[in-house]
């Protein structure tokens, strides 16, 4: 199997159910093989173990004995960024995310449409993807206009706006330069945040702390963004997953990058890694809050690191005031990580026979220079929701 996003070194959502899809049509014994390459090898290590998780209820730890048969080591998984790995994922790390995955019903192929999933996470048509179902779309950053730049298609956030109101997203959070007018998101009836921090830095506590009580306050999804929508981005909502759901910064990661790959870079996985303690402590007070006083209201409990209200016009100044700690000016005029991935992410996509419906808008409005956006929601033959839950109307918000 040929590996469609060698670069960030993991094996995406899609992949792990183009081979259950494979092995649940065909019943015959299965014999899955690949070449001497280490990477290779490792990817088809990870898929079939996620085939023995999902299907089998093996264990992760007895899955990851059963592809060490024969003292094999696999390489193991590094992030995107473009310096030396400081930090590893190893396939158990995997295996317990996909485990943990089902545990929470973030994952489930009965609902899981691949088409849609592979449509919305190419750069032409949005490049998004659901993290959590019903809870958290990761998307790369509107742009004042929609337009074709480098070879890279940026959306305005009007391209948007059809999708997220189908699935109920209510919240926007931007933590990168300011490359649009958040009114164009208020105006349409969505919240929108501002919490800044520079491209590949990790988030202070301030930050750290406000994204947290906007996401348990929110009324539907929220939709994230930075530059790409990867680094800064799969940081913040990692910290969200590790507080709610007790999962290992490891295991936060792998599940991050196997919907988003390229996910959490440099040293923002040490960062996770260090914040895991602190979460976890956070995490277990709310939730024994909210066990203590199931009537009151989402809005009146601690976040677990301090009550920010995010009604109150002094609160939004409050957050401003505090997150400036870099200017949004010092991603001006300069190129970033973010550039270079969604650079490298344009790249390494492969090139559809046929355009897709917005691509095609998209380049009729460069060349007729139009003052209409497109929208992202003009797919083909995609009816079903990328969603990997079954689990609706959760009693509490996580």
């Amino acid at each position: 199997m040929k590996r469609r996003y060698e670069t960030f070194k993991q094996q995406n959502y899609n992949l792990v159910h183009f081979l259950i899809q494979s092995f649940s049509l065909i019943k015959k014994k299965i014999v899955h093989y690949t070449g001497f390459d280490r990477k290779k090898q490792a990817n088809a290590a990870f898929l079939v173990g996620s085939y023995a998780i999902i299907y089998l209820k093996e264990s992760p730890e007895d899955v990851y004995k059963l592809v060490l048969t024969g003292s094999v080591s696999y390489l193991p998984f590094r992030d995107a960024s473009f310096g030396t790995c400081s930090f590893h994922l190893t396939l158990l790390d995997c295996f317990h995310a996909i485990n943990k995955a089902l545990q929470y019903g973030f994952l489930d192929f009965d609902e899981f449409d691949v088409n849609e999933y592979e449509h919305y996470e190419r750069a032409e048509n949005g490049d998004f993807n659901w993290i959590i179902p019903n809870k958290f779309i990761a998307f790369s950053g509107p742009h004042s206009r929609s337009k074709i730049e480098n070879g890279y298609p940026h959306h305005a956030p009007e391209a948007y706006f059809p999708y997220f109101r189908k699935h109920k997203v209510t919240t926007i959070i931007r933590l990168n330069k300011k490359m649009y007018d958040a009114r164009r998101f208020t105006d349409a009836g969505f919240e929108h945040f501002d919490l800044f921090f520079a491209d590949g830095s990790i988030p202070n506590d301030t930050i750290v702390k406000a994204f947290l009580n906007i996401c348990e306050n929110a009324e539907g999804v929220i939709a994230v963004h930075c530059k790409a929508g990867l680094g800064r981005t799969g940081t913040l909502i990692a910290c969200y997953i590790m507080k709610h759901y007790r999962m290992t910064a490891a295991e936060t990661i792998a599940w991050i990058r196997i919907n988003r790959p390229g996910s959490v870079i440099g040293p923002q996985q040490h960062f996770l890694m260090e914040k895991q303690p602190e979460l976890w402590t956070e995490g277990d007070l709310f939730h024994a809050k909210l066990r203590q006083n199931c009537k009151m209201g989402v809005t009146r409990i601690l976040s677990g690191v301090g009550h920010i209200s995010i009604n109150g016009i002094r609160n939004r100044r409050t957050i401003q005031n505090d997150t400036e700690l870099y200017s949004d000016e010092d991603e001006t005029d300069c190129i970033t990580q973010g550039d270079k991935l969604r650079a490298l992410k344009s790249r390494r996509q492969a090139r559809s026979t046929t355009a897709s419906p917005l691509k095609v808008i998209l380049q009729s409005s460069v060349q007729k220079n139009k003052t209409s956006e497109p929208s992202i929601s003009d797919s083909t033959n995609i009816t079903k929701r990328t969603t990997r839950s079954a689990a609706r109307n959760k009693s509490v918000k996580r």
